[in-house]
């Protein structure tokens, strides 16, 4: 690198920093900051930077970095739970965006082969921007996230027939059908062999740099696996991040994986950035001018199209309207991967000096316009239900599911949680309907027999349909925030004595939705620290009612003492914190041929060796209080121990295992 690039990737983090910084006290998604500062940097703005060729490198990097650590998060079997989405969902948005553009085009007099090759770039959208939205928001994991990925994946795949299909849309005459054929063979079979080599090889890799016990080295060997799948999908005609995501799904199956993202997740951020970045230089400013009604024109009908075509997508796979809206409006945009494909055309013949231009700045402005679409998505698909009556799903799957129940516990959302919950209400004898939006989770649970209907718990008919009416509880076991705060007041307006239960992934968002009307929150942050903290506790011998005062504490005043936000639960814990540091009482059970037995209290010196005293022993019937030096221990006797928590601590190992760590400086006998 010359000192002129680095001077201009100088420029592009300065300038970055900037407006970064605007965009947030503006309340902007990061991306649209990123985006923002390649258009304002690059050639077609103050030409800052001139050569984008260094930026261009490093943002493909930052492609590959971001597919790997989303493939990270996709272990296969989470991606067998999408392959609907993927196989039906992506197939019908490929097939019909390019349908309907092929149609549009043609009615315009554009020829059909052009107008195809046109069908197949708009077809794409941007795997890189959407799911780093999805990510920031939370949303990966909700059902237009999951969607969005299946279709993304989909379209991942599908540029490869495009790109083999572009001499041919070119110029019929000097490319075989046949030939067309044995490249798309050639690359289903390319797939199949990287992915059986890399999840033969990826393991044994892994071991060996493990067992080194060198941190760089295991940093190293991970760009090492992320980078080297990108470049051999590459040499075989497949994209980039293609490669990375099979990377990072294989790798998501080792033990290794949370280990993985933490070294890689600082290069990710950097080099996603400059990937942002780069995207936005593309946009020509003065094309946009020259072309300015096309351009508008043509993001415009893009935007529209897409949408339309994703949300009758979505309805097909048995979605309601709300999911359907918000997952057409996140992949409305046109793709990284169309700028690939366009480049093809371009040296084909297919794409004109003009048409070329104006199609990269439109393309730029759908990305630009699509965190402002996603972040606007909730609204605007309730303003679009309310205006078009959509349904969220009023179809049942388990005919009157919710009218058979009284008292009964509504479970809105049926993955891990929710079956957890589903299972214990059932061997309780409690009732339970379950509200789901996932149909194949549906149709599977009413094979199974249980009480699920096919709606969106934020809808007060699907509610109804459930019996909340007549409901005890209603728990919220979903991730979708927007979805859990419009269904406790959904619930609560249709039956305000109803005891409601939001699962929620923050802490910050307890109070939210305390003011809606729910009567119990259950940050995934606080309660993980709970279990951290109460499991640390009872290794160290606290009485497990103290370690339930000091929780009791903590979820005191709305997890106020947590937030910071409450001084009135303190002096309970200062009091706690006093019972911590003091005194305890604890029982120890001598097992089987333990050697302790048939020893004598004043022979063990247990008060002496580890602090603790022995003051009952409790052998079958009988229970000997005070205990003197000359009694003997013996199998199956409960010895009662007092002292500290690390005395006890101390006396259980030597119980254990005969060797006293530093002995107390108190005197012997007991």
């Amino acid at each position: 690198m010359d000192l002129l690039a680095l001077g201009e990737l100088v420029v592009v983090l300065a300038a970055s920093v900037l407006i970064i910084f605007l965009s947030h006290r503006l309340r902007l998604p990061s991306v649209v900051g990123f985006l923002l500062t390649g258009v304002l940097i690059g050639p077609g703005g103050l030409s800052l930077v001139r050569n984008t060729e260094t930026v261009r490198v490093l943002a493909e990097v930052g492609v590959v970095m971001l597919l790997f650590t989303i493939g990270l998060e996709f272990a296969p079997d989470r991606l067998r739970r999408i392959r609907r989405d993927f196989w039906a969902g992506g197939g019908l948005q490929v097939s019909l965006t390019t349908a309907a553009a092929v149609i549009v085009l043609a009615a315009l007099d554009v020829p059909v082969r052009e107008a195809l090759f046109y069908g197949f770039l708009v077809s794409l959208s941007s795997t890189a921007v959407v799911l780093k939205i999805l990510a920031d928001r939370g949303e990966t994991d909700s059902p237009q996230g999951r969607i969005s990925l299946g279709v993304l994946i989909f379209q991942d795949l599908a540029i490869v027939p495009m790109i083999a299909l572009v001499p041919v849309l070119a110029n019929a005459g000097t490319v075989s059908a046949g030939a067309v054929a044995l490249r798309f063979a050639l690359s289903g079979a390319a797939i199949a062999a990287v992915f059986v080599l890399a999840r033969t090889l990826m393991p044994h890799i892994l071991n060996l740099v493990v067992r080194t016990r060198i941190r760089e080295v295991f940093l190293i060997a991970t760009l090492f696996l992320c980078l080297g799948m990108a470049l051999l999908t590459s040499s075989l005609g497949l994209s980039l991040a293609l490669g990375a995501f099979l990377a990072g799904v294989l790798l998501a199956e080792s033990e290794y994986s949370h280990q993985v993202v933490s070294d890689i997740l600082p290069f990710k951020d950097v080099f996603n950035s400059l990937f942002f970045i780069s995207v936005g230089m593309l946009l020509d400013t003065g094309a946009v001018w020259r072309f300015l009604p096309t351009v508008l024109g043509l993001t415009g009908a893009v935007l529209v199209l897409k949408a339309a075509v994703v949300v009758l997508t979505v309805l097909v796979l048995g979605y309601g309207g709300r999911i359907a809206a918000m997952t057409g409006l996140a992949l409305a945009q046109v793709g990284e991967f169309s700028f690939v494909l366009a480049g093809v055309g371009r040296a084909n013949g297919l794409l004109e000096g003009d048409i070329y231009q104006a199609f990269i700045a439109s393309s730029v402005l759908t990305i630009l316009a699509t965190p402002l679409l996603i972040q606007a998505s909730p609204a605007l698909a309730e303003r679009g239900a309310r205006r078009f009556r959509w349904k969220s799903g009023t179809d049942r799957a388990s005919g009157k599911a919710g009218r058979a129940f009284r008292d009964h516990v509504i479970i809105a959302g049926f993955g891990l949680n929710g079956k957890n919950l589903a299972h214990v209400l059932r061997e309780a004898g409690i009732g339970y309907v379950i509200l789901e939006l996932n149909p194949v989770t549906v149709r599977e649970a009413a094979a199974e027999g249980e009480p699920i209907i096919f709606g969106d718990v934020s809808s007060r008919t699907i509610l109804e349909e459930a019996g909340v009416r007549a409901a005890k509880g209603v728990v919220f076991a979903i991730s979708d925030p927007l979805v859990a705060r419009r269904g406790v007041k959904a619930a609560k307006a249709l039956n305000p004595a109803v005891f409601v239960i939001v699962r929620t992934r923050y802490a910050s968002e307890t109070d939210d939705l305390m003011k809606l009307g729910a009567d119990d929150v259950i940050p995934e942050e606080f309660e993980t620290s709970i279990e951290i903290f109460t499991r640390v506790l009872e290794k160290y011998h606290v009485p497990r009612n103290i370690v339930e005062a000091q929780v009791k504490v903590l979820r005191g005043e709305c997890y106020g003492m947590l937030r910071g936000a409450c001084a009135a639960v303190r002096p309970a814990a200062e009091r706690i914190a006093d019972l911590l540091a003091a005194g305890t009482a604890e029982t120890y059970f001598v097992g089987r041929a333990a050697w302790p037995a048939g020893r004598t209290l004043g022979g063990l010196d247990l008060r002496g060796r580890t602090g603790a005293t022995v003051i009952a022993v409790v052998r079958g019937e009988e229970s000997f209080a005070s205990p003197g030096a000359e009694f003997e221990v013996r199998e199956q006797d409960t010895l009662i121990l007092v002292a500290s928590h690390r005395d006890i601590d101390r006396a259980f190992r030597f119980l254990a295992t005969g060797e006293a760590d530093a002995a107390a400086e108190t005197g012997g006998g007991g």
